[in-house]
């Protein structure tokens, strides 16, 4: 063990489904945790990682190296707490250097108790993924009986089949910004701050609506738009949502992003498939195939929709560069469209924000 700080650090280890063992040492809360194991290949945006819903009950791996060297701060946030179910990463940055950090990241995720593991080969754990697929893990520094854990993440669920949206949406509805020009009812699935932010900036009233919600409810309030987040889990499970779509569209534009796109899709008769290991990073190419365009941008996704079976009505308007799966789709028949990637990005680039400016065309027409 070697000494941080006037203490020594406790052994950790990150035990996969599939028997793969990796050893290193404590960070954040001290405990156990069990999660698919999936990774982000962004070198920056901890923060609002961290805090994203659509990473609920997954362990985020770190692709890049050094972790933590501007700290946390109270405003890069995308919900009230940490979402992800464990943090894992090659090597801490001790002393945090910005002029916005408050805590450190080592603080923030014990603040939280949230469990993680440091000083692994992350490399070898991200080639692992892709190879082998993403998998449910345990992180524990509490004990190190390999026997014990096995036994323990043998227990564990898949992600397939899961509905995690109901869990992480809010539970009342409540308004997020009360003055603009258009109002926006968003289906909050694991919404993120910054849809909300952005939304408010091009002179949206947004009132957040919780993922069970009904599609009258929904319309008692009179919205101009209805917005579908992104949020974690399994889009088939999510068959309550699927069903007030159906009856929202034609109604009212839509707009979805990330879960709310398969969503979208499944609600107009498309399917959806796990993907190997997802799409996890802020520097993805997708291919607006009616521009020609290249956007890079952010995802956060491990399902996806099957392009083979989209109903005639649906055109495929985005495409992601890396594998050509879906990254877009549009309704012909009614005022509808969703991506699979993330707009808003926070983190990442800000190429794709034209969609906002979309969305609201619709509700001008």
């Amino acid at each position: 063990m070697k000494k941080i700080k006037n203490r020594e650090e406790k052994k950790a280890v990150l035990l996969l489904d599939d028997g793969r063992l990796f050893r290193g040492t404590e960070f954040g809360a001290i405990g156990e945790s069990i999660g698919e194991v999936c990774f982000n290949t962004g070198m920056t945006g901890y923060q609002e990682i961290l805090t994203d819903p659509s990473y609920a009950k997954q362990m985020v791996t770190m692709t890049a190296p050094h972790i933590g060297n501007y700290g946390i701060n109270s405003e890069d946030v995308e919900s009230e707490k940490i979402q992800v179910s464990g943090f894992i990463i090659k090597e801490e940055s001790f002393i945090p250097s910005n002029w916005r950090s408050e805590i450190s990241l080592a603080e923030y995720l014990k603040k939280q108790n949230v469990v993680g593991i440091k000083n692994i080969d992350t490399r070898a754990l991200t080639k692992h993924i892709r190879d082998n697929g993403a998998m449910n893990g345990i992180i524990s520094s509490k004990t190190v009986n390999i026997d014990e854990l096995a036994s323990k993440l043998n227990d564990a669920p898949s992600m397939e089949g899961l509905d995690l949206a109901k869990i992480v949406s809010t539970k009342k509805i409540y308004q997020w910004s009360e003055k603009g020009r258009y109002k926006i009812a968003a289906i909050d699935f694991g919404i993120k701050k910054n849809i909300l932010r952005l939304l408010e900036s091009f002179d949206c009233s947004v009132t957040v609506f919780p993922a069970k919600t009904k599609a009258h409810e929904i319309l008692s309030y009179d919205p101009d738009g209805v917005f579908l987040s992104n949020g974690p889990g399994d889009p088939a499970a999510v068959g309550y949502g699927i069903e007030t779509i159906k009856k929202l569209l034609g109604v009212k534009p839509i707009f979805g992003i990330c879960l709310g796109h398969q969503l979208l899709a499944l609600s107009l008769g498309a399917k959806t498939f796990k993907l190997k290991f997802g799409h996890r990073g802020i520097n993805h190419p997708v291919k607006n195939i009616n521009l020609g365009t290249i956007e890079i941008t952010s995802q956060n996704h491990g399902f996806a929709v099957d392009l083979d079976s989209l109903p005639k009505n649906i055109l495929s308007t985005h495409i992601n560069l890396n594998d050509n799966t879906s990254a877009g789709i549009e309704c012909t028949d009614y005022p509808a469209f969703s991506v699979q990637y993330h707009p808003e990005s926070s983190p990442g680039p800000h190429d794709s924000r034209y969609l906002f400016k979309k969305f609201i065309g619709m509700m001008d027409a």
